[in-house]
């Protein structure tokens, strides 16, 4: 199975500064983060912070597919060096 990404849903976790968001693999639910430093804003709040992850969603979602293909692990965390 490949990585999806049906549900577009995604939340903002303020203590751990950054967005969560959920992808499927069949039927297993997939979780990641990403981090607030690697949305690339200026921006200070939720909101924000949500607007720029959905303007990046494309990108986003890409890195997950990469990053989870090269090892399976129980979560991710995307950060800033992993959109260079």
């Amino acid at each position: 199975m490949s990585l999806t990404f049906p549900n577009r849903s995604r939340s903002y976790d303020k203590a751990g500064q950054r967005v969560r968001f959920v992808g499927h693999d069949g039927m297993f639910e997939v979780p990641f983060y990403v981090e607030t430093d690697a949305l690339r804003t200026s921006a200070i709040g939720e909101i924000e912070f949500l607007a720029a992850f959905d303007a990046a969603r494309a990108t986003i979602h890409d890195v997950a597919r990469e990053t989870y293909a090269n090892g399976r692990r129980t979560f991710y965390v995307l950060t800033a060096a992993d959109f260079r």
